[in-house]
Parts: structure tokens; sequence; C-alpha cells
């Protein structure tokens, strides 16, 4: 009886192509031993499946390319879900903050873009969403921003999430607009007589 040949511990992380990687940041480090200086790289990647997941991750080694590769793989072990409405922008607007990083983020109407920098702009890529405003305020430092960037995004609740955690259906939940409203017929006038 022939044996596959799976052993070797684990398989290859990278056969699924469905996660695309953005790299943020690198960074030239270095750490002082007894002989001097020994220099590496730091990188900070941020991956997601453009439906809904992402996730980011650091990663340091003498190389750049190892450096990445332990970076994309962190993001992919810690990614997230977040909810999205129309699978283009957020359901609400949230804030969120890391440290001195704080972050506003926006629903916007179809059309409007990604309206946001830098590293913010790499999660909501990465993320799926295809309209959304965001402003960053305060550190610009890249770490501090994707983290807030991702606090934010872990506080969005669906209309379907809150009417669970309320009890009630999502039609009660969401508010009552003019397209949605019953139209009522507008009461006739007595005629007037000459």
């Amino acid at each position: 009886m022939a044996r596959e040949d799976n052993r070797g511990g684990r398989r290859d992380r990278d056969e699924n192509p469905e996660f695309a990687d953005r790299l943020v940041a690198i960074n030239r480090v270095s750490k002082t031993v007894k002989g001097g200086k020994r220099f590496g790289f730091a990188a900070l990647v941020v991956v997601g499946d453009q439906k809904g997941r992402v996730g980011y991750g650091k990663g340091k080694a003498r190389e750049v390319p190892e450096a990445i590769r332990k970076a994309t793989e962190q993001a992919k072990r810690q990614m997230i879900r977040v909810p999205l409405r129309e699978g283009r922008t957020l359901h609400h607007d949230m804030n969120g903050r890391h440290g001195a990083g704080k972050v506003v983020m926006r629903s916007a109407p179809a059309g409007t873009g990604i309206i946001a920098g830098g590293p913010m702009r790499a999660v909501f890529e990465m993320l799926g969403v295809h309209d959304v405003v965001a402003k960053s305020l305060g550190s610009q430092n890249p770490y501090n921003m994707i983290r807030a960037t991702i606090d934010g995004l872990q506080h969005e609740q669906s209309p379907r999430m809150v009417a669970q955690r309320r009890g009630k259906k999502v039609a009660d939940i969401l508010p009552k607009t003019a397209e949605t409203a019953p139209v009522e017929a507008p009461a006739e006038a007595p005629a007037a007589e000459a």
C-alpha cells in the first residue's frame, strides 16, 4: 500500500490565492551587540480577501523578503471580519483609536471612492470597501494608524447584528425613509362653488 508523502509538517499557507496583500511600511532597524550594530528590516503588511476580511501583521528579519513573508503570515493569522453595506461601504460612521493615533471613518454614497490617506487606504482596499471617507487625526505613525483603523472597524455593527442583540426585526431597526414609508393619498379638497 503506497503511502502519500505528506510528512514534513505544515502545508504551505500560500495555497490560498484568495488573499491580496499590501506592503504599507518598511523600516531599517538596528540592534546593538557586543561587536557593533546588527542591521535588519521591519515590514508592515495588510492582507485581505476584498470581501469583508482584513488583517495586519509586522515582521522583522535580516533581509527584506523574509520580513515581508513573516508580516504576511502574521496578518493572515489575525484577520477580522467586517460587515459591509451593499458590499461597498460601511454601515455607519465610527471612530478608532490606538495610542496617539485617531481616525474618523464615514460611510459614503456610491461613486465616492476611497478618500483616505496612506495606511488607511491600504486597509480599505484590502477589505473591499469602495466608498468611504476617512480622516486621520493625531499620530501619523503607520502602525498606530492601521491599529486605530482596525479598532474602529471592529466596533462596526450591521443592522442585523443590532436587531439580534435587541431581539427585534431588522425592519424595526432601520429608519423609515420616504421610499419605504407607505404613501398616503392626499385628501381631496371639496369643490368650491361659485
